[in-house]
């Protein structure tokens, strides 16, 4: 019986979709009011009220945004950013 449970959990947990995207790239502008970040690619980012955003944070800094795609509906605002050097 085990024989049958181990290869059944290992297929289940291997088959299970990532949710988190990513995307990297330098800050043209960002909207501190609006929670809005624009990158080079010309790419406009909404980020969560939860995401935590440096204060320091300005145009020419290159950033990495975690979000989860919606489907059709495009990506839910970014729920993560970290600094990239």
């Amino acid at each position: 019986m085990r024989l049958f449970i181990v290869p059944a959990l290992l297929s289940t947990l291997l088959s299970v979709p990532a949710f988190a995207d990513q995307t990297s790239g330098e800050i043209v502008a960002y909207d501190r009011l609006a929670n809005v970040i624009v990158l080079a690619d010309k790419s406009i980012w909404r980020l969560d009220a939860k995401t935590l955003v440096p204060s320091d944070l300005m145009a020419g800094d290159k950033v990495t945004l975690t979000f989860t795609s919606d489907g059709d509906n495009g990506a839910k605002p970014a729920t993560a950013l970290t600094r990239s050097e």
